[in-house]
């Protein structure tokens, strides 16, 4: 053997020992066949549909988050009037996108115009109200809405995909999906609880600290609002307590409404770091206990100075979980209290860590895969792909006699190629990417068709075996690279709009064609070589 074929061979079998090591890992000993299995399976990750789990798709509340975001600036606004001394009958909220102001004096509409310019002009825009007197119209630009969703979706993956992750999932999927319908794919495969991950994907996770307007909780909404002449005071709301929400006025487990002031003090942003702990106070229960951030800290200290002996309203997804009276100054730090245990309890904490959602989320679709029926798939995949080349190997064996043993070794190679190539980047096998298996196999066997057509036909012009073989690889190979390319392009979009189990057939597609050039190319006229080194200068190839 020259030295050339030598290092050939030498570099085929490094690439072999190395996807064995990808796909079965470092050897045990004694190794048995379930240990090889249990290898194997633990190197290959399966996809939602083969692997059993949850599959969601959410839909962003982006409004709610605009709304948010004019209320603030009510608040803002009204705060730094007051501090600058103008006058005003009423600042309110007309819609998600429109702010009014009464009855600013004209001595003083100047230096509210300047105040406007200078502390909001980047995105509300200052106009005269229509068909009023002397009153100011604050209209959210459009590109600040833009700003608002588009924040607010990445603030909503990120916050998602931090919560999933921390529950320790398997190769979760947390994507955009759909057309600027501000929706998210989220696929939970296999390991942990779906049911409990579901959960800390619905604990909205918006904490909010609201003054309590009337201490007086009420046992429907309609109590409260009849309580107030059927009109609610300016800037307040009616929210629900959850059924276990205990006060120092309540200790039943009763449902209890209750007016609150609209614009929350502190809110889930203003976190850095929460963690559950055992209630002292009430044995057998736990607590959360959280430290906000130094700015939010500046604006709570004085508030809570102001509200000695009030109620403070700690409310998370739109319920008010506990309603402590304010007994001293708080600068930093507070606790939720709520009848939790230490698992709920590590949930809660864990949602607020990861960071609030900006918005509420509302689930458009939901399904769940079985790990029967995931088994079921593998099996059915699996038994269609060995059929599939089975049946290869026997035509190509039967038309191109010891030739096509050399096209099958090449084939079981870029299976193993692929297969390893999985296992390093840890890609997810999918139902359809067991498709694009298959449907490696049928590119790798036209790639081998081609060649061996061309040697075929320079065989049949005269040339001896060892220059047909030459001529036939070198003839083939731009055929087959040209195909193989428009082939990757046609995955590569399949990859960018895809979605989970579309992205997973193309990313399988693709290292199969890539492995596939390996092999049929380089592989296969290796073994060519090696078999011309061992015939008769003479001897017509089998093929």
């Amino acid at each position: 053997m020259n030295p050339n074929l030598k290092w050939k061979a030498s570099f085929i079998l490094g690439v072999i020992l190395i996807c064995i090591f990808f796909i079965f890992g470092l050897p045990t000993f004694p190794t048995s066949l379930a240990q090889i299995k249990d290898n194997f399976t633990r190197q290959i990750k399966l996809g939602l549909d083969l692997q059993g789990g949850t599959h969601l798709i959410l839909q962003v509340q982006v409004q709610e988050a605009i709304a948010q975001e004019t209320d603030q600036t009510v608040d803002r606004l009204t705060t730094q009037m007051r501090t600058k001394g103008i006058r005003y009958d009423e600042v309110r909220r007309v819609d998600d996108t429109h702010i009014v102001v009464r009855n600013v004096p004209s001595d003083q509409v100047s230096q509210f115009r300047d105040l406007v310019h200078d502390q909001f002009e980047l995105n509300w825009e200052l106009s005269s109200a229509p068909g009023e007197v002397n009153a100011s119209l604050l209209t959210l630009r459009p590109s600040a809405i833009s700003r608002i969703q588009e924040t607010t979706m990445s603030q909503s993956l990120e916050t998602i995909e931090r919560r999933i992750n921390a529950l320790g999932l398997t190769e979760p999927t947390i994507q955009p999906h759909g057309r600027k319908e501000n929706e998210i794919l989220v696929q939970l495969p296999g390991e942990g609880d779906p049911a409990r991950a579901k959960q800390v994907i619905q604990a909205g996770g918006q904490l909010e600290l609201k003054l309590v307007e009337d201490p007086n909780p009420y046992p429907s909404e309609a109590a409260a609002l009849a309580a107030h002449g059927g009109i609610l005071p300016p800037g307040t709301e009616i929210v629900r307590g959850r059924n276990d929400t205990r006060t120092q006025d309540s200790q039943n487990s009763a449902e209890n409404w209750y007016v609150l002031s609209r614009t929350p003090v502190v809110t889930g942003r203003d976190l850095r770091s929460a963690t559950e702990s055992r209630n002292t106070e009430m044995p057998g229960q736990w607590q959360i206990n959280f430290v906000l951030s130094g700015e939010a800290a500046r604006r709570f200290g004085p508030f809570t100075e102001q509200n000695r002996g009030r109620q403070m309203a700690i409310v998370l997804e739109k319920k008010v979980y506990s309603a402590p009276v304010i007994q001293s100054r708080i600068e930093d730090s507070g606790r939720i209290d709520g009848n939790f245990s230490q698992e709920s309890a590590h949930d809660l904490a864990l949602v607020l860590r990861a960071g609030a959602l900006p918005a509420s989320i509302k689930y458009l679709e939901e399904r769940t895969v079985g790990p029967s029926l995931g088994a079921d798939s593998i099996r059915h995949g699996v038994r269609a792909s060995i059929l599939s080349l089975l049946v290869v190997m026997v035509f190509m064996v039967f038309y191109y006699r010891l030739s096509g043993v050399n096209a099958v070794l090449a084939l079981i190679l870029n299976l193993v190629i692929l297969l390893a190539a999985l296992a390093m980047f840890g890609a997810v096998l999918t139902l359809p990417g067991i498709a694009g298996v298959i449907l490696t196999i049928g590119m790798g066997v036209d790639s081998n068709v081609l060649v061996f057509e061309r040697i075929r036909e320079e065989s049949r012009n005269g040339k001896s075996s060892s220059a047909a073989v030459e001529a036939g690889f070198s003839k083939a190979f731009l055929t087959i690279i040209d195909t193989h390319v428009t082939t990757v392009v046609s995955a590569f979009f399949l990859f960018i709009f895809g979605t989970g189990p579309i992205r997973g057939f193309a990313v399988t597609l693709t290292i199969g064609l890539i492995a596939n050039v390996f092999t049929a190319i380089f592989v296969s006229k290796t073994i060519f070589q090696y078999h011309l080194t061992k015939m008769d200068r003479q001897a017509e190839i089998s093929i």
